[in-house]
């Protein structure tokens, strides 16, 4: 039996950031007479002058501030610096480190995963625990070697409490920095790792069992050409389910065969 303060480590350490009541508050109703009494401001006296009331202050979503800031970068060490100093997302607060990305840029292939593990939240960088030195075992067989010709990063820079999935709101937060990202690499090809990514930035709303395999185009109004762009599972699952490398391996094959039909076959080997 956990004690209270065991109970609340555990909570959190799962990813828990606000506590709710038993049964959900309708905030629209108007309240009870005897509360909207009691909540009432007193009148002023006559003698007195009137209180002065603040203007509201303008709502300003952290997504909006972060395509802002994203939009002033003109370089991967400007977009780093800002990434790093940026706030806007709940996650920098329980991470040790931010992880932006590893690999070389002009590898010409970057890889787009979901959110950092343990591992890379210690070390900083993205997928060097178990599931990344399988990925990197399976791109040596197509030729690509992290250090040497393809590019990584992930849709969320911070760790999730707990190893969770990122929420809808965390990615939305971060994918000004991702999109930017992308522009400045400006990859021959991209690769989604899992349905997190391809979903945050394709729009699409299949699963990854669908989405796999398929080529799909990435767009960005700042880049004069759609970028081509293939989904398949993230390493992680194939931890979990080795029966899906097989598919894994067709899709990696037919990474190879773009790139070679785009002239990079120099870029992987």
């Amino acid at each position: 039996m956990m004690d209270d303060r065991t109970a609340l480590a555990w909570l959190i350490a799962m990813g828990a950031d606000e506590a709710v009541l038993d049964d959900p508050v309708d905030r629209f109703r108007a309240p009870p007479p005897a509360a909207a009494a009691a909540s009432a401001p007193a009148p002023a006296r006559r003698d007195s002058a009137p209180a002065a009331i603040a203007p509201p202050q303008a709502s300003r979503p952290a997504e909006l501030s972060a395509r802002e800031i994203a939009l002033r970068c003109t370089t991967l060490d400007e977009l780093r610096a800002a990434v790093m100093a940026f706030d806007g997302c709940t996650l920098k607060a329980t991470a040790t480190n931010t992880v932006f990305a590893d690999g070389t840029p002009a590898g010409r292939v970057m890889f787009i995963g979901e959110a950092p593990g343990a591992d890379e939240d210690r070390l900083g960088k993205p997928f060097v625990g178990v599931s990344g030195q399988l990925l990197d075992r399976m791109l040596a067989h197509i030729g690509l070697e992290r250090a040497r010709n393809f590019y990584i990063t992930n849709t969320v820079f911070w760790r999730p409490p707990g190893n969770r999935l990122p929420t809808a709101s965390e990615t939305a937060i971060c994918l000004p920095f991702v999109e930017r990202h992308i522009e400045l690499v400006d990859p021959l090809v991209l690769c989604f790792l899992g349905a997190a990514a391809a979903k945050a930035l394709t729009g699409r709303s299949e699963g990854i069992t669908r989405l796999r395999g398929r080529w799909m185009e990435w767009r960005s109004e700042r880049l004069g050409r759609a970028i081509p762009a293939i989904a398949t599972f993230h390493p992680a699952y194939l931890l979990r389910q080795p029966i899906a490398k097989r598919e894994a391996w067709r899709d990696l094959v037919a990474l190879k065969v773009k790139l070679i039909e785009l002239g990079a076959a120099s870029a992987t080997g």
